[in-house]
């Protein structure tokens, strides 16, 4: 079997393609192109159309690479320059037709997770608490763990190519403005200094583009065994320095794509080593993309990390997990009925917000639905994406109340199908107790939705009827005919 990962770097696009052998992912197939996206911003922070084209040009030849794999193969995860564009639905719009699949946005922290796990599949296993640094395009990521578990991890807006745009955009190079670069890098990541300290890792390392070309620099000029150390970054320093500029930069072993930026992610490194105390530093090959690969392979072998997740919330929140139990069931089973061929992981997001679909009331149980979105959307969810965290808060505030804060979505077919389980799982579950409903029906006539229960059924529950009859009252204000009658 086939697992793919797109990597839509600040810097570089990468797309690694590789064959499950028993527990582990072999490569197979590799791509990379700079792109330079987060070059492609501008004043008002959004990205240019050429920006957009560019990237959408090297997505549709990654597209002829992808042909034939099924959607639930590939993952293709986007970072800091696509977190932080404001245009950034235009961009998906046109990047996901190019490439032919879905991609999610990740935010800082579930990057970070995500690059040491790849880090960690491709070093010798050890009891050490390892450090991983990944200096990206437009962020660098800092992760503290031991084994397969990230401890800490956090993520900075400091990268390569956003730091060579603020101090070397003229190509100019000297000693102040590389000194204002690497002290600026240094602001950025201080505040974590704690948390990331010596005293809490045993080794170093790190990943992504700029750490290896560094290391393969080192290597050439025999400054190091390619083992990044202090005195070998300070006599880079010097060299990148002493050429004066951008251009002039000549190292046997530095890429041409690689040469634009070496000097900010050569600042930013610095910082890092000054920052945190750091004298030497090994290179890791896994990255994100082998990160998102074992993710993966992860959730088709019902290892889901956000199932995890999900959990640890619940219990952090002192979530009911029996009422959270009941809803969930029988939301997938009125959802089943709605939408009887959605995909899995449709399914698996009505489940997650009917598990937190009370996780507000950890705050208040006034407008606990929106104190709930609000955490969801905003929590740092591992394994979850951003929009797939948007989708679930909309879904947690659209289960009861006003259906007018959430119409924008109810034209989408799937959206509206699962608003409505969700919404009546909550009613027909008012009671917080065991519901044993009659023999039901839940079907969709002419645009119009009905749900039809035997028998007596509604005559003997007064209260869930006058619920029933509200809801379809909250669906008429939203142009939405939905009854409810007896069998």
């Amino acid at each position: 079997m086939l697992l793919a990962a797109v990597d839509l770097g600040s810097n570089s696009f990468r797309l690694e393609i590789g064959r499950v052998s028993g527990a582990h992912i072999e490569r197979v197939g590799y791509w990379k192109e700079t792109v330079r996206l987060a070059a492609g911003l501008d004043g008002s922070g959004r990205l240019t159309k050429r920006a957009i084209e560019s990237a959408c040009e090297t997505l549709a030849r990654m597209n002829e690479r992808l042909r034939g794999m099924k959607g639930e193969q590939v993952r293709a995860v986007g970072t800091q320059t696509l977190r932080s564009a404001a245009n950034v639905d235009e961009f998906l719009l046109e990047a996901q037709h190019a490439l032919g699949y879905p991609i999610e946005v990740i935010a800082g922290r579930e990057e970070a997770r995500l690059v040491f796990e790849g880090c960690m599949h491709t070093l010798p296993p050890s009891p050490a608490r390892r450090l991983v640094v990944d200096i990206g395009g437009a962020s660098t990521e800092l992760i503290v763990g031991r084994g397969f578990v990230a401890d800490q991890a956090e993520s900075f807006k400091v990268g390569c190519v956003n730091t060579t745009l603020r101090f070397f955009k003229d190509g100019q190079i000297d000693r102040a403005s590389f000194k204002r670069a690497q002290v600026a890098a240094g602001a950025a990541i201080e505040e974590a200094v704690e948390q990331f300290s010596r005293a809490r890792w045993d080794e170093a390392f790190g990943s992504s583009g700029t750490a290896g070309a560094i290391s393969d620099i080192l290597r050439a000029e025999g400054w190091s065994d390619g083992t990044i150390t202090s005195e070998g970054l300070l006599r880079l320093r010097q060299a990148i320095i002493t050429a004066g500029e951008v251009k002039r930069l000549r190292f046997t072993s530095l890429k041409p794509d690689r040469q634009e930026v070496l000097a900010g992610g050569a600042a930013v490194l610095c910082a890092v080593f000054d920052v945190l105390g750091v004298s030497e530093m090994r290179t890791a090959r896994g990255a994100l993309r082998v990160g998102v690969l074992y993710d993966l392979l992860g959730r088709r072998e019902s290892r889901d990390l956000r199932d995890a997740t999900v959990d640890r919330l619940q219990e952090r929140f002192g979530v009911d997990r029996r009422q959270a139990q009941r809803v969930g069931t029988l939301a997938a089973q009125l959802y089943a009925r709605l939408a009887p061929a959605a995909p899995d992981e449709m399914a698996k997001r009505l489940a997650w917000a009917a598990s937190l679909h009370e996780v507000g009331f950890a705050i208040s149980h006034n407008d606990y639905h929106k104190h709930g979105a609000y955490l969801v959307q905003h929590g740092d969810l591992a394994g979850f994406s951003t929009s797939d965290q948007e989708r679930i808060a909309l879904l947690i505030l659209a289960q009861r109340g006003n259906l007018k804060k959430v119409a924008a979505v109810l034209d989408d077919a799937d959206r509206a199908a699962k608003i409505l389980a969700l919404r009546l799982a909550v009613v027909l579950c008012h009671a917080r107790r065991d519901v044993a409903l009659p023999a039901w029906s839940l079907h969709s006539v002419r645009g119009a939705i009905e749900l039809e229960l035997a028998g007596d059924w509604l005559g003997r529950h007064p209260l869930t009827e006058y619920l029933l009859q509200e809801e379809a009252a909250q669906w008429d204000k939203v142009g939405v005919r939905f009854s409810v009658r007896a069998l």
